[in-house]
């Protein structure tokens, strides 16, 4: 059983537990929860004091650049 990475829901949702450093950073919710990209870019701005840059996975880097272009248009403030 492969792991199904984001986005398996709809096209703009995601899986907490999917993401690792996301995981870490929600770890009040059910890591089975889907969330929107906008509440993840939330999360992920809000909390980047939290996240660990140099272990985020390269799929998480690759979402996690997506959504600032997406929410952020370009930038994260953190």
């Amino acid at each position: 059983m492969g792991h199904h990475y984001a986005m398996n829901i709809a096209a703009n949702t995601f899986v907490i537990g999917d993401l690792p450093q996301l995981r870490l950073i929600a770890w009040n919710r059910n890591p089975h929860d889907v969330i929107t990209g906008e509440e993840v870019f939330d999360l992920y701005e809000r909390n980047w004091r939290f996240v660990d840059e140099a272990t985020l996975t390269p799929h998480e880097r690759a979402v996690l650049d997506r959504l600032i272009r997406e929410y952020g248009h370009g930038i994260l403030h953190a």
